[in-house]
């Protein structure tokens, strides 16, 4: 399995989006299901090196060539 690129730009700015607001729900949230906000980590990561291993597994990409 190699790491290479296999998102597009618009594809990681979702991720950032999402993965942002995992963690302010994270940090601000209240009530016992706001600590599931740290999954946030998760999605800012792969797009930060623009390589999702759930891509590679299915054979999929959403980079243009």
């Amino acid at each position: 399995m190699t790491m290479t690129t296999n998102m597009g730009p618009f594809d990681r700015l979702l991720r950032v989006i999402g993965g942002v607001a995992l963690l302010v729900w994270a940090f601000l949230g209240t009530g016992e299901w706001h600590m599931l906000g740290w999954i946030g980590i998760v999605p800012l990561a792969t797009a930060a090196i623009g390589w999702c291993p759930l891509y590679t597994l299915i054979g999929t990409s959403t980079k243009k060539t």
